[in-house]
C-alpha cells in the first residue's frame, strides 16, 4: 500500500521540514531536512495503520496531489 506525502519548509521555523500524509492526518513529523522528516513521518504512518489494523478499522485510502497554477491578477 503507498500514501502520498507532503514535504515543506515550516513557514513559521525556517530550517524545519515538515512531512505529512493528506489520508491519514495523525501521522506527520519533521525533522532538519526533507529526508530526515519524511523518515520518521513514514514511523508514524506505520504506527497508525497498525493501530487501525489492530482495531479493526478502515485503513485509508490514498489521496493524491495534484498541482494547479493559476493566474492571479
Amino acid at each position: 500500500m503507498t500514501y502520498t506525502a507532503l514535504v515543506y519548509e515550516d513557514p513559521e521555523t525556517p530550517g524545519t521540514w515538515i512531512a505529512e500524509f493528506p489520508a491519514i492526518p495523525e501521522a506527520h513529523s519533521f525533522g532538519r531536512t526533507p529526508e530526515e522528516a519524511l523518515v520518521h513521518a513514514k514511523e508514524a504512518l506505520e504506527l497508525v495503520l497498525a493501530y487501525l489494523k489492530e482495531t479493526g478499522r478502515p485503513l485509508p485510502p490514498d489521496v493524491r496531489t495534484v498541482q494547479v497554477g493559476i493566474d492571479a491578477a
